[in-house]
């Protein structure tokens, strides 16, 4: 196929990225006819218009938006079992006598009811609803990060709770993550929240990501971290096995949750 009007071919390669596929520079080149120049002339304009995403070679289709811009509110009451199964393998992680901070998400709210009994815990968080979890647990000092409660996060992202974290030594960090991806590595939907993210993981000696197979290659616009920078990503039994090899290709450690035959308990 040959066709010399580059406004015509970058709308035939749009759509084809719209429609999922990918685009490799050399097999396009050879399509229409022209040069490989040509064709990454053409992604790097479509690229500048948000259309796509470059990658050595080519370009990919942009990443969808994550689901997880609702409320925390919303989001608590979603997918509660498969959310207990991410919180079981997440509280294996955690060591006796540790101060282990729990940031915002619904589905950290779910590592509370998993906690090993007796450990000597000391839980540090900013989420109002993980602070009332931990607070009905006898067995569990509460620490809790103030501020002006956010009501979108759940929580305090404030420069107050910037403060307060600063002066933590964290043992292990559970750290709250509104998308996932390899291009983007950890993000969020709010700048003062991916701020506070990335003082989280400054304050912390590990650090872990419990995600959601929803969250999974999808996109929020505040970079928080790259997947290198997390000590481990907690996946759902069930997430996508090509996607579980793209992660770990760019050297993410993941950690997948069994399926749980039985619920997880969960405080009353």
């Amino acid at each position: 196929m040959n066709n010399d009007l580059p406004l015509a071919r970058r709308d035939i390669i749009a759509l084809r990225l719209e429609q999922g596929q990918g685009a490799v520079s050399t097999a396009l080149a050879l399509e229409f006819g022209v040069s490989e120049d040509a064709i990454r002339r053409d992604l790097r304009a479509l690229a500048a218009a948000g259309r796509c995403r470059r990658v050595y070679g080519g370009a990919l289709p942009l990443l969808p938006v994550s689901p997880a811009s609702q409320a925390v509110t919303v989001r608590i009451a979603e997918g509660a079992e498969r959310k207990q199964a991410l919180g079981s393998a997440a509280a294996a992680l955690v060591q006796k006598n540790a101060l282990v901070f729990l940031d915002n998400g619904s589905s950290n709210l779910a590592i509370v009811a998993c906690l090993p009994p007796d450990f000597g815990l000391t839980v540090a968080t900013n989420s109002v609803h993980i602070a009332a979890a931990v607070l009905a647990r006898s067995d569990v000092r509460l620490i809790m990060v103030g501020g002006t409660v956010d009501a979108a996060v759940g929580g305090c992202v404030d420069a107050q709770a910037l403060a307060q974290v600063a002066l933590l030594n964290i043992d292990r960090c559970f750290l709250g993550a509104c998308a996932v991806s390899v291009s983007g590595g950890i993000a969020a939907f709010d700048p003062s929240d991916a701020t506070f993210k990335r003082a989280l993981l400054a304050a912390s000696i590990d650090v872990a990501v419990l995600v959601t197979s929803d969250k999974l290659e999808t996109r929020a616009p505040h970079r928080v971290c790259a997947l290198g920078d997390i000590g481990q990503l907690v996946l759902e039994h069930d997430a996508p096995a090509a996607i579980r090899a793209t992660l770990e290709q760019a050297g993410a450690t993941l950690l997948v949750a069994p399926q749980l035959s039985h619920p997880a308990p969960t405080l009353e």
